[in-house]
């Protein structure tokens, strides 16, 4: 298979769609053929599918774009095939396509590429091509080979997942935390959150009772959220986390002697932790190793919020004995309370 098949393919799609009428585009009891092998951190994916019945399932894509591009038809798979990698979401990219023909009919063969940061131990398949845009009686006969070992499963309007493998306890735990620390490090809003609250602290005790508090708060929602028991929509979730900016912010602006109570870093605490969740939500997490992964990730919330408690705060009390320097801390809430400003804003409208 060469790349040049694939303008080939999207013509013969894009014929398939114009030159087919309503009625003669469902071929009915259409078949698909899936080949997934995993290699170290590479995913490959040879996907068989009714060239027709792809046609007719596009139409939504062709209509809009009035043609069928590559870049189309990567996002159409990638919309309706799901793979999770240790829970992660993986997305495929298009590498070759072909033409096949199978049982007297034509089959588009797509061959997508898969990167992953490490071999995975577990891998979950959810499959949704035709079934609910094109056919309902569509069903695609896999074979999955990872580990050594190889399953076969026919996917079907009923039975549309395959879930292969098992996830280590250690490598799931080490998993989850690095997350953590990752989630924790990229998240600049919860970053400036705790910077606004150290602003207001006192004493180690009193950093130790707003970070408990805080922990404990966010604890609860994040466990809450993950199991699905609370659910809130993220737009508020997100807007409330950036309202938590600008509520700290302004106390730092016009009180500069004020010592934030636990109670404040309890209460936003809740908020930030259905922010935590957010990333949990988009994960396939493996239900028998749903506490360790719970745990994980808070530990690498808590040693990232541990690492940068113990970096700024005595860079901020250094600041405040400095006679000269004492409008830096009102001067950096302004900018923290326009970032806040900024992202409330942007989730809010």
């Amino acid at each position: 298979m060469k790349k040049q098949w694939i303008p080939i393919l999207l013509i013969l799609l894009t014929f398939h769609y114009f030159f087919s009428s309503s009625a003669s585009a469902h071929t009915n009891n259409s078949e698909g053929f899936s080949t997934i092998e995993v290699k170290g951190k590479t995913l490959q994916y040879e996907l068989k599918l009714d060239l027709t019945e792809l046609g007719h399932a596009m139409n939504k894509e062709i209509s809009q774009q009035q043609s069928i591009n590559s870049d189309v038809l990567q996002k159409y798979l990638n919309s309706h095939i799901k793979l999770y990698a240790d829970g992660v979401l993986i997305e495929g990219i298009v590498k070759k396509t072909d033409v096949a023909t199978i049982k007297d009919r034509q089959f588009g063969v797509m061959n997508l590429t898969y990167e992953m940061d490490h071999a995975p131990g577990r891998l979950v398949l959810n499959y949704n091509i035709f079934f609910d845009d094109s056919d309902p009686s569509h069903a695609n006969f896999v074979t999955v080979k990872m580990n050594g070992k190889q399953q076969e499963k026919i996917l079907s309007y009923e039975a549309r997942e395959l879930e292969v493998g098992e996830m280590g306890f250690l490598q799931n735990a080490k998993q989850f935390l690095l997350l953590g620390l990752e989630h924790i490090f990229t998240g600049y809003d919860h970053i400036l959150f705790v910077i606004s609250l150290l602003f207001g602290a006192k004493t180690i005790r009193h950093i130790f009772s707003l970070v408990t508090a805080f922990t404990i708060a966010h604890s609860i929602t994040l466990a809450l959220a993950t199991l699905q028991i609370v659910q809130l929509p993220s737009k508020l979730i997100e807007s409330a986390i950036a309202l938590s900016i600008i509520y700290v912010a302004l106390i730092n602006i016009f009180d500069q002697n004020s010592k934030h109570q636990p109670w404040i870093a309890f209460c936003f605490g809740l908020i930030h932790g259905f922010g935590f969740a957010g990333i949990l939500s988009e994960m396939r997490l493996d239900e028998s190793h749903m506490v360790t992964s719970l745990l994980s990730f808070n530990i690498g919330i808590e040693i990232g919020q541990l690492l940068i408690v113990s970096l700024v705060f005595p860079l901020i009390r250094l600041i405040k004995k400095i006679r000269p320097a004492n409008w830096l801390i009102p001067g950096t809430s302004v900018g923290i309370l326009a970032f806040g400003l900024l992202w409330f804003f942007q989730r809010a409208f």
